[in-house]
Parts: C-alpha cells; structure tokens; sequence
C-alpha cells in the first residue's frame, strides 16, 4: 500500500501537498478500493492506477476532498431507475438525453461530471466515448475514460464541431425559419432593406433587393424579418424586445454599399426597412444543463411561431435574462397558473380560492441577453401558455 502511495504522490507531482495527499488517501480506503478493483481503466500497473487518480481527480484537491464530494456542493442526486454503469456515447447523442440515462433530473449532471486533464477539452464529450457510473464514499461520480477504441488515455484529435451538443442544435438553428425575438438595442445595428431592385415597393422569392448595413462576404445567408409587435414585460411594463416576423430567407450576391442581397424564398413580401438576421445561432461550445445559481420567477411572454399551445422542442422567450443570473445551460420549470374557482360551501358568502400551480414542462435556456432569454423546452407533461410561471426546477 505505502509503494502504491509513493509511486502516485510522484505521478500527481504533489511535493507540495505530500502530507495533505497522504492524509487524503488514508481517509479515502472506498475510493482506493475502486481504483485497485480496475474498474475505472483496469490498470494493468501501479503506474496506471496513479495516472488513474490523476486523471479524474480535480486539480488542487486533495483526494479526501475530492471524494467527499466537496467540489460539487455535496449535493445529493438521485440516480434514474436502471440506469446503466456505463454508455458509449453515440453520433446524435445529446447530453441532455445522456443525462437522463444516468440521472433522475438531468440539471444534476455537473453535481457528478468528474473532468478528466488527461483528454483534451474534458469539458467535451464525443461519439466513442466511454461514460462509467463509479462511486467515490459513496457518492456517485461519472467519469469520461475517453474513446472505447483506445486502450490508455491520450489526447485526442477531433474538430471541436464534432463534440455532442447539449440540445437538439437542429431544434434552435431551425427558429430562425419562424421568427425570433429581437431585442430593441440590437434593431438599429441589423441590415436593413434599402429597396427593390426595379424600384418595386416590395419583393419576393427570386427577386433582388438592395441592402445597407454590415453584411458579410458574398455567399452569405441571412433570415429577413419584418419588426412586428413590442413586447412588453408584465412585471414592470417596460419594452424588452420586439416580434421579429419572418419574411423568407436569401444570400449576399454582391458586396458594397448598398449591398445586392437575392431572396431565394419567401413566405411574405420583403418591404422597406425590413431587417436581416444571420440565419447561424451563436451557441457556446461547451455548456451543461444546470439548475440556476439564483433564485429565477419570471414568465413565459412569447413563443417563437406565435402557437397558443407550446409542447416539447419549441422555443420560447422569457422576461429575465443576464441582469436575473440567467445563463446558458440554466434549466427551469414551467408552472401553469391554477384557476380561480368559487367556493360555494364555505358558509353563506361565497368566496374565490385560488388552485395550486401545476408543474406544466422542463426548460432550458441557450441564449441570454439583459432582460430576456431564449429557452427550448426539454418536457411537457401539461399544455404551455404564454404568460406561465418559469421557476428554478423543483
């Protein structure tokens, strides 16, 4: 045991920290357990089994730390019914489907994601992976023992584009095609539509128009949007965006000022002053589903292809954003408002009881601005309305 403690304290470079390192092993004889089992890398060496801890430890934690969980809060999850100890990720995975394999509320996943140093970007996860279910005192801990055609860690070579995505990326490049909120700031910094080219007061598919503002390189794909209704945040009555209203969509033909823009579909005819938004959604590589770090009561206040009813992969608009500790990643539940019903057995004046809210769907916000956000929603257990409740999952 004592060689086993010497030949890792040399691995982690930790001369330092020895004698916090050394305590931390004697404290942490479960955790020493599952490394000396196999059951992470089935090391066939002590120089494996070091590079073992190494690997999934987190940097500057001693080990007695890193197992009692006090880097994750010490939260407590609660694992899926059969979910699996491992999972060899595959193309078209999400981690929020992943999540949910091994977890019974996704948000919980970074509670449990153990980085790995020795694969690069371990923020990341990529088809081939292997995900291993492991428990460290008790607590469970998913480590990324990196591809299942590898037979010892090492940094890979992958485009960052081909790491899974958090969500169904098709589902939020895809709102664009509908419409999309745009907040007031960023009206007068969008192209705009200068004219048609025949002098026409309006245009369509197949038609050129001329455009001013910055546009990128010829070849480039643009929505067009026709700025629509305000919206206004009922808690203070204030403007927070506006509907953007889509026209159709085209590409730069020409670059200058004006701009030669060709609509190459349309589901309205393009007018005057109508604005171009780039069709690609700026996303961060690199986000998980979380719960807030602040307390979030806010409301639904727009869905994106103006449905009364909102179910599963439509995107809606909320009245809170950055200014509210939203973030990427940041996942809420949807509360329908219960109904006001009259009491008419409660002594002769008839009184109005307001109903519980009920918990309507699952959330999850992937682009914040000040005052409002963007948000998929994951689940929709009940029909969604405009106007619903939006709090931190519960």
């Amino acid at each position: 045991m004592m060689a086993l403690i010497n030949r890792m304290e040399q691995s982690l470079n930790m001369s330092l920290h020895k004698k916090e390192f050394i305590s931390g092993l004697k404290l942490s004889v479960s955790a020493l357990a599952v490394f000396a089992a196999g059951s992470l890398f089935s090391p066939a060496s002590m120089d494996a089994e070091a590079s073992t801890l190494q690997s999934i430890a987190a940097p500057g934690l001693s080990l007695a730390a890193y197992a009692a969980g006090t880097e994750t809060g010490g939260t407590q999850v609660v694992l899926a019914e059969n979910h699996p100890d491992e999972y060899i990720v595959k193309k078209g995975d999400t981690l929020w489907d992943i999540s949910g394999m091994f977890l019974k509320d996704p948000w919980y996943w970074p509670e449990i994601w153990q980085i790995n140093p020795q694969i690069e970007n371990p923020h990341l996860i990529y088809p081939g992976d292997v995900l291993a279910l492991v428990y460290i005192d008790g607590q469970p801990r998913l480590i990324n023992r990196g591809s299942a055609t590898r037979l010892s860690p090492q940094a890979r070579v992958t485009k960052l584009e081909a790491a899974i995505d958090v969500i169904p990326h098709q589902q939020i490049a895809a709102f664009l095609s509908k419409g999309l909120v745009i907040a007031g700031s960023e009206i007068d910094e969008l192209p705009y539509m200068l004219a048609s080219r025949g002098d026409h007061m309006i245009a369509a598919a197949g038609n050129d128009i001329y455009v001013r503002g910055a546009t990128g390189a010829p070849g480039s794909h643009y929505s067009v949007v026709h700025i629509g209704d305000k919206l206004v945040d009922p808690d203070d009555g204030k403007v927070v965006g506006y509907q953007g209203i889509y026209v159709g969509n085209g590409v730069v033909k020409r670059d200058g000022d004006p701009t030669t823009f060709s609509l190459t579909d349309t589901n309205r005819e393009a007018l005057q002053g109508d604005r171009l938004v780039p069709e690609a959604v700026s996303l961060p590589q690199s986000f998980y589903p979380k719960a807030p770090d602040s307390m979030v009561d806010g409301q639904i206040i727009s869905v994106v292809d103006g449905v009364s009813l909102i179910g599963q992969y439509q995107v809606v608009v909320l009245n809170r954003g950055d200014r509210n500790g939203l973030s990427a990643g940041d996942v809420l539940t949807v509360f329908r408002a219960g109904e006001v019903v009259k009491d008419r057995h409660a002594g002769r004046k008839v009184k109005k009881i307001k109903l519980p809210d009920e918990i309507a769907g699952t959330i999850m916000v992937f682009k914040v601005y000040d005052r409002i956000s963007y948000a998929l929603v994951m689940e929709a257990t009940s029909d969604i309305h405009v106007l619903d409740a939006v709090r931190n999952p519960s």
